[in-house]
């Protein structure tokens, strides 16, 4: 039965309206009265389950919205209430089958064909957005947003020329023109013409900036999109008349003045001597016009070479110190690409620090007294110069006599744990950010560097006390609020930590949080497909939109993405904890024993985080009680120690979560294509692992990690062929791929080819692929994997053998049960004395 009575009918209309209102206990109250007279009326249950889900009673809500759809199997409101349910559970698939569904019923119902719609955006299925939008456009051709929409749907589809025709076509309809500039209006004029220049029609997109003009609020974007057309159309006179104005109005932006420089001729980046000199004049001409630019400065740096250089970077170097800007070195840094120029900063900065030291001038003519100030920047800045060149014991001596000389700035010390830390020494460089933090107790950020030193040197009781420090007072358990400010750092830093110290589940579950908060970003963006359409805020809705598509090939998420990784398949390489170290040797009886043992820990362990759980809500509670009950009440955490992170069934599953959205998104780091391979050759998908070495060829062919996969694939592949487990067609396949791999080679002269090739080019990582290679090619002949990792102590790798190189040698030679292990310690001792790994 649909068809209600006079007066239900009203009050089942009521009911609707008390949804839109959100007055949800009122309109549960209304559906209830109709269901006493009426007990199978399917669109009043329906609506009562919506009541429930806003009550935060699921179950009830699908149990009354499915028992509403079977007594009221073609009713549209019935299938729209599903969606919405399906929908605040975030299963947009599901939602949109129901919203589908609906449609057969009404196919016109502007309020299921938005909602529609806007879940085919969430979900990126855009030619189903166009088919909607273009229903909706048809049914009301009057409202601008749908219009746009259409636009905006064919510009995300690559089709930008089709959006420029939507827009045409809207724009010939319109009567009422605002006669001065109206923002909505505004934005659209410049959303159309952001469509010209991307369907590459430049000259159109120029006629159309000038016909828009005066109907334009945002006059910036118009001065800077009419410098970039002249630029593009080659019209070079006017365009740097265009970037000069721009000048005017911002003289510290970079691009203003990469854009004046290419107007005048002047626009590749390997000038000659005399494009040099021009590029330098003009620079010249720019800072007299705008001396208080920054930028007019700088660039000329990057321009200038030989002797030029010197003079330049003289005046600016010296001007810098004399202000006193703590930024100087950072900003310099990139010049260090080229290493003349590289030595004549160095040159030049060691002169000052012996003329200041003998006549507190920046030169010996002692005409000229510099402020005190400038003998502390000078020091600061040669510390950072040389640790930039890993010349730890210089570097320490200009900061600690900087701190001498000033021993109350914080960036000293900041510095100098930025020091210790590159040179392995994590506690000491955690102590000097400690010692800087407590100058300034104020201080957020130092507290947070400090914060993530600590965690570097694995010392989290004492992270966790110093990061809460900034946190909300008012919550029983102040670390949530880091969660809840969706902080990404901490977790990240906290998650490598506990990965170090082999708390795996500690570490998943730091690393679950991060793709939680990459979640709610993802989520979050649902509102803004109806806001930015209603406020015509389309130029920044559409950079919205491209930005949540690459979200997930930020570095944070593809750091914690390999963590998590890694996790996962430690957990698959050792399910029960367990290293290969430890079960070596061991009978069936004593291995038993040593799990019985472990088993034991566990439950102790357990047992201890139940007893510190209730002993912190007691504690909490007493705090509460205390502040007369005005403290939030601490979510308690059921899994401390990440146990249900350690005991999924299938680890490689998880794994492959993480890895998933990085294949859609990052397809063009070769990282996300070597933990493919890690996952598939673990599950014994041969072919799912050779596509991932394909990928990764393409991308970097001499990759040091690749070569040792490719290595392991072929092992894997001949292991195959010998128990005869390997299927006709998967081999066909690994055939016709197999000399795009290995060049027709077979495994000992593939190796062999991979150190000659890169013999003189002092690669350390290849030098240690190549040994792990040999040991898994030859695991009986490991002295010839031992000479290659001993070959790293030769004088021509000493410039670019890292700390990062030295500990993975460390660590190859452990896997390798190597008795040099202890030799390579002593060495590493000597080329790194302060590293805390090589300490006893």
């Amino acid at each position: 039965m649909r068809e209600l009575p006079q007066k239900e009918a009203n009050l089942f209309r009521e009911i609707l309206k008390c949804y839109e209102l959100k007055q949800y206990k009122r309109g549960f109250k209304g559906a209830d009265q109709i269901l006493k007279k009426f007990p199978e009326h399917g669109e009043t249950l329906a609506m009562k389950g919506l009541f429930y889900n806003h009550m935060d009673k699921k179950d009830e809500a699908y149990e009354f919205v499915k028992k509403g759809l079977r007594h009221d199997l073609r009713s549209h409101i019935c299938w729209h209430v599903f969606g919405l349910l399906y929908r605040s559970d975030k299963n947009y698939e599901e939602a949109s089958k129901c919203y589908i569904n609906a449609l057969k019923f009404d196919k016109e119902n502007i309020q299921i064909l938005r909602d529609l719609s806007l879940l085919q955006m969430q979900m990126r299925t855009l030619e189903a957005y166009v088919e909607t939008r273009h229903t909706l456009l048809e049914l009301r051709p009057q409202n601008r947003q749908y219009w746009v929409a259409v636009a905006i749907a064919y510009q995300l589809m690559g089709k930008p020329e089709l959006g420029v025709k939507v827009l045409t076509a809207y724009e010939e309809t319109l009567k009422d023109i605002p006669s001065t500039p109206d923002y909505e209006h505004s934005e659209m004029l410049l959303y159309h013409n952001v469509l010209l220049e991307e369907a590459g029609d430049i000259q159109a997109a120029l006629d159309h900036l000038d016909a828009i003009e005066k109907h334009v609020c945002d006059r910036r974007a118009i001065k800077e999109n009419r410098a970039k057309y002249l630029l593009a159309l080659g019209r070079m006179e006017e365009a740097g008349a265009g970037y000069r104005a721009l000048l005017a109005i911002n003289p510290d932006n970079m691009a203003y003045f990469e854009g004046l420089r290419k107007s005048v001729g002047l626009g590749s980046d390997h000038l000659t001597a005399k494009e040099q000199v021009e590029v330098l004049e003009l620079f010249k001409g720019l800072q007299n016009e705008y001396p208080r630019s920054n930028a007019a400065k700088r660039l000329p740096l990057r321009y200038s070479t030989g002797e030029a250089f010197v003079t330049i970077a003289d005046e600016y170097i010296r001007s810098m110190l004399r202000k006193g800007v703590p930024s100087l070195f950072v900003n310099i840094k990139t010049l260090y690409t080229d290493n003349e120029k590289q030595q004549a900063v160095e040159k030049l900065a060691l002169g000052y620090l012996g003329a200041l030291d003998k006549s507190k001038g920046f030169d010996n003519s002692g005409t000229i007294v510099e402020p005190p100030t400038a003998l502390l920047w000078t020091l600061y800045f040669l510390a950072q110069h040389y640790d930039y060149k890993r010349n730890t014991d210089q570097a320490l001596e200009y900061i600690n006599r900087a701190i001498e000389h000033t021993p109350t700035l914080v960036e000293l010390y900041m510095t100098k744990g930025r020091i210790l830390k590159h040179a392995g020494d994590h506690l000491g460089a955690m102590a000097a950010l400690n010692e800087g933090r407590e100058l300034d107790l104020q201080d957020r950020f130092i507290n947070s560097k400090c914060t993530k030193y600590m965690l570097r040197a694995d010392k989290m009781a004492e992270a966790e006390k110093t990061v809460v420090l900034f946190t909300r007072a008012d919550i029983a358990n102040p670390l949530n609020d880091l969660v809840d400010m969706q902080s990404q750092w901490f977790p990240l830093e906290a998650g490598e930590s506990h990965l170090r110290q082999g708390q795996i589940g500690k570490a998943l579950k730091r690393f679950h949080q991060i793709d939680k908060h990459f979640n709610d970003y993802t989520e979050d963006q649902f509102d803004f497909h109806t806001y930015c359409l209603r406020k015509m805020t389309l130029r920044a809705y559409v950079s919205l939109v491209k930005l949540e598509d690459q979200l997930r090939s930020h570095p944070y998420y593809v750091r914690a993405a390999q963590n998590a990784v890694q996790c996962y398949v430690t957990l698959f390489d050792k399910p029960d904890g367990a290293s290969t170290e430890e079960m070596e040797g061991m009978t069936e009886a004593e291995k038993k024993k040593f799990r019985s043992k472990q088993r034991k820990a566990e439950l102790k362990a357990q047992q201890e985080a139940e007893d510190k759980k209730k002993k912190a809500a007691a504690a909490a509670a007493e705090a509460t009680k205390k502040a007369g009950g005005s403290t939030v009440a601490a979510k308690v955490d059921e899994d401390p120690e990440g146990t249900k992170y350690t005991k999924v069934e299938d680890p490689l599953a998880e794994a492959l979560n993480f890895l998933k959205p990085l294949q859609e998104l990052a397809a063009e780091r070769i990282e996300t294509h070597l933990m493919g391979f890690e996952i598939y050759i673990r599950k014994n998908k041969l072919l799912l692992a050779l596509k991932s070495l394909l990928k990764a060829v393409k991308i970097d062919p001499n990759h040091a990690t690749l070569h040792e996969q490719l290595v392991r694939f072929a092992l894997a592949v001949q292991k195959q062929k010998q128990a005869s487990s390997i299927r006709p067609s998967v081999q066909s396949v690994i055939d016709q791929h197999w000399s795009t791999l290995y060049e027709g080679q077979d495994l000992d002269a593939f190796l062999a080819a991979f150190v000659e090739k890169n013999k003189n080019q002092d690669l350390v990582p290849h030098k240690i692929s190549a040994a792990i290679s040999a040991s898994l090619v030859h695991p009986n002949e490991k002295s010839k994997a031992e000479a290659l990792l001993f070959s790293i102590e030769e004088e021509q790798y000493n410039k670019v053998r890292s700390l990062e190189d030295v500990i993975l040698v460390q660590k190859t030679l452990k896997s390798l049960r190597s008795s040099r292990l202890p030799e390579w310690k002593e060495k590493a001792k000597a080329w790194y004395p302060r590293a805390t790994v090589f300490q006893s």
